[in-house]
């Protein structure tokens, strides 16, 4: 074995949280390394968030525009061809991959190793041949489809996330299990494209999201075809002769079942934990993955981890956006001893269904647990002037408070949802009251209009008040 590498910083993983970090480090001129079994990328370009957008995308363009029925005679909505949707996807991961290949991070000074990583020590990291004895570690080892416990699944075929983009032909009838935001964004994208699809939850839709703005996604998805079963209790999964069958208890615990052409497995992500000698590095963790502090710091003090294979309390914050803030965090504290803190209230999400659900901060029933006292201020999409001409009547703006106006929370549904939410993110992590936002100019017509009119809504109670209406009166008096 040749001498052991001694760089500043070793990353495990180079997925978008170790890239993310690698590029910033090299940025830095900080000698790194950076060690991946897989493909260049990770889950995110290769089988998620890349692929998932462009069957997304391919599936909108089979829907014709809400305002298509008050203008056309005949609607034909078009026929897609699954081969040329499958090159969309794939042409759009190709077209990205070379942001993120080994080649890139060679040339920012980054020494790529394709090899399995793990600890032999609390300093030492084997990758193949190498050794590394690194001043910091950062591991960034992703996550994996969470596969349940459910009798009979392991003699049938199913489909997740790492094979569905890989379809040949379109399934006939997808039946999926889970319907958080992985379900329902591919459950809606393949009934467009034309399959039949049945999502399956034991809890609710989106059960992550405000019930009121899950209520608009639900009848979207019905208007679409999708069926949905929840509340339901999952029994046992067998072979039948047309594809796999599904038996479950619905909400009334009667006894049901259903057959479907394909299986496709949404049931959350797991951490990748193992074969990295985690025992062996003194780094702590159990099933929701790799605990760390809020400094992304493991309990050996010279490794951090970020991303996915996160656990304890920053476990649910499984986005690529949230693993870039991790890497700046790490950053900031490795390398310029500054103080730097991960704050998973501060980081949005987005659910890209048709419509998109975002939302940042606390949900209406977390505010009120954790404050008790609070406002709620609403404001309808399709109020605005731009919905009214796009047709695009569904939705709303929702906003939660202190009861000064200091903002706690916000969620939006509708179209665009995903392009409005940075200016709540950016109004929460400034600690701002919904003054600011009321007071904001918006172009003319947009639907980000709808954003400032919500925060409006805070402050008409007030216009009412008699003690106002006085003041009003006197002041008249005066010319």
């Amino acid at each position: 074995m040749s001498e052991a590498l001694r760089p500043d910083l070793c990353i495990i993983g180079a997925g978008a949280a170790g890239l993310s970090l690698a590029a910033s480090a090299a940025a830095f001129g900080v000698p790194t390394v950076l060690v991946e079994r897989g493909e260049m990328g990770g889950e995110c370009l290769n089988t998620a968030c890349v692929p998932s957008k462009a069957l997304i995308a391919a599936a909108r363009a089979a829907r014709p525009s809400p305002l298509a029925p008050r203008l056309a005679k005949e609607l034909v909505p078009p026929a897609l061809e699954h081969q040329r949707v499958l090159s969309h996807v794939n042409g759009v991961v190709a077209d990205i991959a070379p942001a993120d290949s080994a080649a890139r991070y060679a040339a920012l000074g980054v020494e790529v190793i394709k090899a399995e990583a793990a600890f032999t020590e609390r300093t030492t990291v084997r990758a193949g041949d190498k050794l590394v004895k690194a001043r910091r570690f950062v591991i960034a080892s992703g996550s994996e489809p969470a596969i349940p416990e459910i009798a009979g699944l392991d003699a049938v075929p199913f489909l997740t996330n790492e094979t569905v983009f890989a379809l040949q032909e379109p399934p006939r009838h997808l039946l999926v299990i889970g319907a958080g935001t992985v379900g329902c964004e591919l459950g809606q994208a393949f009934r467009r494209l034309g399959s039949e699809v049945t999502l399956f939850e034991q809890g609710r839709l989106l059960p992550q999201e405000d019930e009121e703005l899950v209520g608009v996604v639900r009848a979207a998805l019905e208007r679409d075809g999708v069926s949905l079963r929840e509340e339901i209790k999952l029994a046992a999964v067998a072979a039948a002769p047309d594809g796999v069958r599904l038996h479950y208890s619905d909400e009334t615990s009667a006894p049901r079942q259903t057959t479907g052409s394909h299986l496709l497995i949404a049931a959350g992500r797991s951490p990748r934990t193992y074969g990295l000698g985690l025992e062996e590095g003194f780094i702590k963790y159990d099933k929701s993955g790799i605990i760390v502090d809020h400094g992304m710091r493991t309990s050996n003090p010279r490794v951090f981890a970020i991303g996915d294979c996160v656990g304890g309390d920053f476990g649910g914050c499984r986005f690529t956006h949230a693993a870039s803030l991790q890497a700046s965090v790490v950053i900031r504290s490795a390398f310029f001893r500054l103080p730097s803190r991960f704050d998973p209230l501060r980081v949005p999400r987005v659910t890209f269904t048709d419509p998109e659900v975002a939302s940042v901060g606390l949900s209406e029933g977390e505010a009120r647990s954790k404050h008790g006292d609070i406002r709620v201020c609403r404001f309808a999409l399709g109020e605005t002037d731009r919905a009214r001409a796009e047709g695009e009547r569904e939705g709303l703006v929702k906003l939660v408070s202190s009861p000064n106006g200091r903002l706690l929370g916000a969620a939006i549904c509708g179209k665009g949802a995903g392009e409005m939410i940075p200016l709540w993110t950016l109004a929460l992590k400034e600690g701002m009251k919904l003054s600011k936002i009321a007071s904001l100019v918006t172009p003319y017509p947009t639907l980000s209009d709808a954003s400032r009119r919500a925060a409006l809504e805070f402050y008409t109670p007030m216009a009412r008040r008699p003690i106002l209406r006085r003041l009003m009166g006197v002041l008249r008096k005066f010319g």
